[in-house]
């Protein structure tokens, strides 16, 4: 099975390099500087393994990399589309950028060829394009990937989800998906589309309702940590419920689909109220972090505050979408001094120069009046806290998800501020 996939960037790479493993693959992308660093095997963004994994596939010739849509998919028996995406400031799907590129490989593809659809694309997608492309199959499969833990949750998936409205094709699914899930379930291709805006949806409207408990916890005297255990605690819950109390959810992946099925409802003139409610909901929590700092430091105008961690994620190097940055804003809004620091960030973007980009967490602590826990890093955990505190004006920590609760705990006179107490 000859597979080309289109779209390299964080699931398109590890979708490449992962199927290389088992079947020849070409890459396709637009973007010829991204092309060149494959080629050298460099991911376009940091995730543990994947650099190696592309070099692998490379020198085993099963992998190679091209801007040139005919070279690609001449041969492929599946063009899998894995673009990111494009999303605006209100979580608002690009949706006609990733079919104009569809479009530009679809014109050198086989007649009868498989296009399976991995990237976020509203329902009813597939349906268009099989109007529109006759002489094609068209599937769905909705990824499901993780920052930093990305080719494990790609080669050892519990299951794949893949709608598809024909028969012929299911074989060759069922081929292509035996070396990454225990199982493969096959539903019609709207519903597989469903299922990608559906679980992001439910995923964010359980991460906002344990933060609105949350916050109610902060007033009462209960503890939001201990009230989740005994949710979890329930089976008709479960253990793995998005039920910790912590930080907004962020990166625009929950919220995209949360946008999208609300759009969906206005569109068909469908009352619905709990699904738009998640990001209102979220989008209040998101002020959370500098509210707890005007709490306790009042007017922030000049007061010196660390950034401790800027990535969306643990184990990525990648800035967009981040809840660090969005707070970075804020705190220079409100007039801050912000020191930040990030094992793997180097550079900021243009309109984050105003903060200083430490080199050492000891750097980025010195003279702080306040610390904000915001990417969760290993490195962080390792650091030794009764050294490092005292160089602090004031140890006041806001760890969202109390992150470094332990780590603090030893350390005296430190104010440690989560979500859900008080």
């Amino acid at each position: 099975m000859n597979v080309t996939v289109l779209g390299l960037w964080h699931l398109g790479s590890v979708t490449a390099a992962c199927c290389a493993r088992h079947f020849p693959v070409i890459g396709l992308d637009f973007d010829a500087a991204n092309i060149a660093r494959l080629n050298q095997g460099q991911a376009p963004l940091l995730e543990p393994g994947l650099n190696d994994l592309l070099t692998a596939g490379l020198a085993s010739r099963k992998l190679a990399f091209t801007t040139n849509p005919e070279l690609a998919c001449a041969q492929a028996d599946v063009l899998w589309l894995t673009l990111d995406t494009p999303v605006n400031e209100d979580d608002e799907s690009d949706v006609e950028t990733v079919l104009a590129q569809l479009r530009r490989a679809l014109v050198y593809l086989p007649a009868g060829a498989l296009v399976l659809i991995s990237a976020q694309l509203p329902v009813g997608t597939c349906a268009r394009l099989e109007q529109e492309f006759p002489g094609f199959h068209f599937a769905c499969s909705p990824e499901n990937l993780r920052l930093g833990k990305a080719i494990e949750a790609f080669e050892k998936a519990e299951r794949a989800i893949v709608g598809t409205r024909t028969e012929a094709k299911k074989t060759l699914l069922v081929e292509l998906f035996r070396p990454f899930a225990a199982q493969t379930i096959f539903m019609r291709t709207e519903s597989a589309e469903m299922v990608k805006h559906a679980l992001n949806s439910f995923l964010a409207l359980s991460i906002t309702f344990i933060n609105e408990v949350a916050r109610l916890c902060e007033h009462s005297g209960a503890d939001a940590k201990e009230v989740s255990l005994g949710l979890k605690s329930e089976a008709r819950i479960g253990a793995k419920a998005y039920l910790g109390p912590g930080g907004p959810f962020a990166g625009g992946t929950l919220a995209r689909d949360v946008v999208t099925l609300s759009k969906l409802a206005a569109a068909k003139g469908e009352q619905i109220s709990v699904i738009p409610a998640i990001k209102q909901s979220n989008d209040l929590h998101r002020g959370w972090a500098l509210s707890r700092l005007q709490s306790r430091l009042g007017d922030l105008r000049d007061k010196n505050i660390s950034v401790l961690g800027l990535t969306y994620t643990p184990n990525t190097d990648t800035l967009r979408r981040s809840a660090a940055v969005e707070l970075c804003r804020q705190l220079l809004a409100a007039g801050a001094k912000v020191t930040a620091f990030d094992p793997a960030v180097k550079n900021l973007p243009q309109d984050l120069q105003a903060i200083a980009l430490a080199g050492k967490l000891e750097t980025a602590l010195t003279a702080a009046e306040a610390a904000v826990v915001c990417t969760e890093w290993p490195e962080f955990r390792q650091a030794d806290w009764g050294k490092v505190i005292p160089q602090m004006r004031h140890p006041i920590f806001v760890d969202a998800n109390r992150f470094l609760e332990k780590e603090l705990k030893s350390v005296p006179g430190v104010e440690h501020l989560s979500v859900g107490r008080a």
